[in-house]
């Protein structure tokens, strides 16, 4: 059987902060690029069943949703969600007679790069509730806000006032303090409570940036965790932030924001800093590094989109799954015969994603 299904959603359109050293490329120029994410169980048992996370649906100003489309054999498709973060998965389910489980999705979005200067005000920006306020200062399973979380935050932010100050205090802490561990699996899990107590703060990008986002929440900012997967070369020369070829099958990355009265969402990324660091030509280059410096101070307020943006959910409880809930959904997913793939290993999962750029 053959199911394909088609997603549109409107198009936003908003005003996007050059940086003044960034000429190479329009502060406001969209790209459009195509994903496309390849599952097949090699080897099923019995009732198999796979989730696959989609670009977010609701338009920003700097990305916009063109649609996703799959095909395959399943029997059943649905698009869902998590309910709670509004995390979008393509859920696809085969009985336990059929043949070797296959499914593609096709996925397309617009990126343009994001830039939000805080320092600056902006009579534009967006206004949280008091509830969205607790939503996003609010604990998560791996990303607690009481104990030794709040106590290191009140540390860093000592002396900081505004929102923006605590965020940058914050941020300067992480670059300084925490590294980058290649022997982490994928991206990590984001456990901050674990790296506090151990004392030990090398991690991947899910585990630094939550650290940034639980900080932040512990001391009244609103932070949120962004998932998604880098799908382009980077064109401000740094080679570790981006991918060389169409293989985003291990391009996973996430992102972190802030938000601030009158300056609205602001993004971060000090993982990529460490990134740099670690991986960026000849390698463990020192933070005074010209390059480790310029991505240190790029990093706060700057995305580079050669990325596609997921969701912003933690705690995922996979639906029509009786396995542990995920800490947050940024690869594919799949169970056969009762028993949780491991989504961190595409060659025995056997799912692969591919990333191009479209003509204008």
């Amino acid at each position: 059987m053959d199911r394909r299904a088609f997603l549109q959603t409107g198009i936003a359109f908003s005003t996007a902060v050059a940086l003044p050293w960034r000429e190479a490329r329009a502060a406001d120029e969209w790209r459009s690029y195509e994903v496309v994410t390849k599952v097949e169980l090699e080897w099923p048992e019995g009732a198999s069943r796979v989730w696959l996370p989609l670009p977010m649906t609701g338009d920003t100003d700097w990305q916009r949703n063109l649609g996703s489309s799959w095909s395959g054999n399943a029997a059943r498709t649905r698009m869902l969600s998590d309910g709670k973060y509004g995390a979008v998965m393509l859920y696809a389910e085969w009985p336990a007679a059929s043949a070797i489980p296959r499914l593609e999705v096709v996925s397309r979005v617009a990126t343009r790069d994001r830039s939000v200067d805080p320092s600056k005000p902006r009579p534009d920006a967006e206004r949280l509730s008091a509830a969205e306020r607790e939503f996003y200062t609010a604990p998560t399973d791996y990303i607690p806000t009481d104990g030794i979380v709040r106590r290191t935050a009140h540390d860093v932010v000592k002396g900081a006032r505004s929102d923006v100050d605590k965020a940058r205090a914050i941020y300067e802490w992480i670059v300084e303090n925490t590294f980058r561990d290649p022997k982490v699996r994928g991206c990590g899990v984001g456990d901050i409570k674990g790296m506090l107590e151990s004392g030990n703060l090398g991690g991947k990008c899910a585990d630094l940036n939550a650290l940034f986002v639980g900080l932040a929440r512990s001391v009244g900012v609103p932070a949120r965790d962004v998932y998604g997967v880098r799908i382009a070369s980077s064109a401000d020369g740094y080679r570790s932030l981006g991918i060389a070829t169409a293989a985003a099958t291990r391009a996973q990355h996430c992102r972190a924001e802030f938000y601030a009265e009158g300056r609205g969402w602001v993004p971060v990324d000090p993982a990529d800093v460490r990134k740099v660091a670690l991986e960026e030509p000849p390698g463990n280059l020192p933070l005074s590094h010209p390059k480790v410096d310029a991505a240190r101070k790029r990093l706060f307020g700057h995305w580079e989109m050669n990325w596609l943006a997921y969701n912003m959910g933690h705690d995922i409880s996979l639906p029509n799954s009786k396995g542990p809930k995920l800490p947050y959904l940024m690869y594919p997913n799949g169970e056969t015969g009762g028993e949780r793939l491991d989504q961190l290993e595409p060659e025995t999962f056997s799912y692969a994603l591919t990333a191009r750029a479209l003509q204008a």
